[in-house]
């Protein structure tokens, strides 16, 4: 018998950065793009303290290509991956390691704007949290293909030479 494991991030956090989207030479598209998740918590003193963290996110394929067109800098995001680590040769020839979230499913947060809307107008909120899977369903029953859970199922095997980054 098997023993199973889990290997399952969730976050809630905010984009440090814009997305930055790649395409590797095979045509798979890679985009990369920073989450800060903080907390906080009272002493016993008294005196609140703060903690953030920092996460680097990696999305593949469809997902990356949604993560370039839906996610800006400031962003509040929901996030569901694994994590992943890799080791790399550096360009000063030095071994690095390298902790990633490899993003499976993720969900924006309405933050008050219209979707691609930047000015600071105040517009009154409303439900306009986008999911992924939906997103990608939508892209694949439009391009007449099968629907995106049997095609998500499917594993890639990527090049790590392949990475651009």
């Amino acid at each position: 018998m098997a023993s199973r494991s889990l290997n399952r991030v969730i976050l809630i956090g905010n984009l440090t950065r814009d997305p930055e989207l790649k395409y590797t030479p095979a045509g798979t598209a890679v985009c990369t793009f920073g989450v800060a998740t903080n907390r906080s918590w009272t002493t016993a003193d008294g005196s609140t303290k703060e903690e953030v963290q920092y996460h680097r996110i990696v999305a593949w394929q469809k997902l990356a290509e949604l993560c370039g067109k839906l996610l800006t800098k400031g962003r509040k995001i929901f996030l569901e991956g694994r994590l992943t680590y890799r080791t790399f040769t550096g360009k000063d020839g030095q071994q690095r390691s390298i902790t990633e979230i490899v993003l499976d499913d993720f969900i924006v947060f309405s933050d008050g704007r219209r979707m691609g809307e930047t000015t600071t107008e105040s517009v009154a909120p409303k439900d306009e949290t986008v999911t992924a899977k939906e997103e990608v369903r939508k892209d694949k029953q439009l391009e007449g293909s099968a629907p995106a859970e049997a095609s998500a199922d499917k594993e890639e095997t990527v090049n790590p030479d392949d990475i651009p980054f």
